[in-house]
């Protein structure tokens, strides 16, 4: 069964003329032409890192590439980066996936409560994971421990669209492989995992652009990867050729991740179209499984939310009362929500143009500008930093490490958070509605404020509610460009703990962990929402 959304009939006074009774078509709030300047702008705006990579890479010349590229330390790296993603992203997989499906098939005790406690590690950032592992085992380094701390920080980005889309999933097609005599283990993987694939895929690909843009996890447990070594280079060098050429080799493997991520989509889709309600999904009973699932949910969050929680309180009370000096904390808290909502503010801003054309005049022209935006928030935190800085420094000298500079590194790397939430509000605010006010006599403008951005209005504050979050926690750009004197949670908490001063660390890892626990709920009912839970 379909139904067809149309404009309600509008009463008409006499003498009244109306846009749709004499066939004519609304005219739009903005002109297609304005729109469509706007998002090719901010297209080219986006591009900036990129083309700051192929420009340097060029001007270093072929000879000097190849010799910075291709030697031992940069085959360590890659082998590092890649031993790294193979070994986390199939371990975030099995506990995604695996947490997802005892929560929303399984007759598991507590599934509510265990559904919001899955997703709570991402309230806390991966560096302060790390600090808090460092603090409890002071001989962690390398390899494995990179492994451990990435994993419990990152498996929450496989699990909450996989909790989702397992949430959505019409249960029909398993009771059909069940009366064919398919087991549940059968079901479950010729069944149910291939309607997980763009979950699977997708959150594999969030969890490996995390690896790859990650530096303060990783620089203290003393694992190198290429964003520390860049880091380095930029501090020995400022900016050097060597520098450059280890981003060129990031944004490489960036690129190839997101080529691999989509050929791994697929082209199948699953879709309901058969008439009448869906079925409630059966809960699968664990029986004897009870009692060692609700142990493994217990230690995984308990390794990848207490024990960090844990370490940062122990600290606190270790430092005592002078930890707490308000003229320490207090300039961090306000610059760091200051530049939060500043950031999510012009992020929402700057997205608007680009899903207002995506969703009300699409076209592959359309969405080639929103895949370039996408394309530079996969590049890490480190490499936008130094495209600005090269930037600022070669072209406008002036605006080098100011509060706008920052900000604008803050919309490059945030803007798909704000764009995805927007183009969603936007598909569900009717245009007929804006046709009818139209037709009542009021101004496209005027419609469009009172009516669509009105209905937008909530989605859009979600999008800044997760711009504000990866703010909050952001710290490699922030290190790069933030004006002298500027003082984030993230950069004094990292500023102390580089020092060893754990105790001076600990109030600012609680208040970033403070910050974001409403944030990530957020995002969890979000995903909610749109499973039509």
């Amino acid at each position: 069964m379909s139904t067809e959304l149309s404009a309600p009939d509008i009463p008409q006074s006499a003498g009244s003329t109306t846009t749709a009774g004499k066939g004519k078509r609304p005219r739009p709030p903005f002109g297609v032409s304005t729109v469509s300047l706007l998002a090719v702008l901010i297209a080219l705006f986006s591009l900036m890192p990129l083309g700051y990579v192929i420009f340097m890479t060029a001007a270093t010349g072929w000879d000097t590439a190849v010799e910075l590229i291709v030697r031992p330390r940069v085959g360590e790296l890659l082998l590092n980066t890649i031993m790294l993603m193979v070994l986390t992203v199939p371990l975030c997989l099995i506990l995604g996936v695996g947490g997802a499906w005892l929560v929303e098939r399984t007759r598991l005790r507590g599934s509510r409560w265990w559904a919001v406690a899955l997703a709570a590690p991402l309230a806390i950032p991966a560096f302060v994971n790390s600090y808090a592992w460092v603090s409890a085992v002071p001989s962690m380094e390398g390899i494995w421990s990179g492994v451990l701390i990435a994993t419990l920080s990152y498996f929450p980005l496989v699990y909450i669209p996989a909790a989702a889309t397992l949430g959505r999933l019409d249960p029909a097609i398993e009771q059909s492989a069940a009366s064919l005599g398919l087991g549940s283990w059968a079901v479950f993987f010729r069944v149910v995992l291939p309607q997980l694939r763009i979950a699977m895929t997708g959150g594999a690909l969030l969890v490996a652009l995390h690896l790859l843009a990650e530096y303060g996890a990783f620089a203290m447990i003393r694992f190198d990867t290429f964003t520390t070594a860049i880091m380095v280079q930029f501090q020995s060098t400022f900016n050097g050729a060597a520098g450059n050429m280890l981003a060129s080799v990031l944004v490489f493997l960036c690129l190839l991740l997101l080529v691999a991520e989509v050929k791994s989509r697929g082209t199948a889709r699953y879709a309901r179209i058969g008439s009448g309600a869906q079925a409630k999904a059966t809960r699968a009973p664990l029986g004897g499984y009870q009692a060692p699932a609700q142990l493994a949910l217990l230690a995984l969050t308990a390794l990848a939310f207490g024990l960090p929680l844990w370490f940062v309180l122990r600290w606190l009370f270790a430092g005592g009362a002078e930890v707490w000096a308000a003229d320490e904390f207090m300039p961090a808290l306000l610059q760091t929500l200051v530049y939060g909502a500043a950031g999510a503010a012009v992020t929402t801003i700057v997205a608007f143009p680009m899903a207002y054309l995506a969703v009300r005049h699409p076209s592959w022209f359309s969405k080639m500008l929103e895949l370039s935006n996408y394309v530079t928030s996969s590049l890490p935190g480190i490499v936008v930093g130094l495209a600005f800085v090269t930037v600022s420094i070669r072209a406008v000298p002036g605006i080098y490490q100011s509060a706008s500079v920052l900000v604008a590194a803050y919309v490059l790397l945030f803007l798909p958070r704000a764009l995805v939430n927007i183009r969603s509000g936007l598909a569900q605010a009717p245009k007929e509605l804006d046709e009818a006010a139209q037709s009542l006599g009021k101004a496209p403008l005027v419609s469009f404020f009172r009516v669509t951005l009105r209905l937008t209005a909530p989605a859009a504050a979600g999008g800044a509610a997760l711009v504000f979050l990866a703010i909050v926690n952001e710290l490699t750009a922030t290190l790069l460009l933030s004006p002298n004197g500027t003082r984030t949670l993230a950069t004094e908490f990292w500023s102390k703990s580089s020092e060893i001063d754990y105790t001076g660390a600990a109030p600012y890892a609680l208040l970033m962990i403070v910050l974001s626990a409403p944030m990530t709920y957020l995002l969890f009912q979000q995903s909610k929402k749109v499973a039509g839970q």
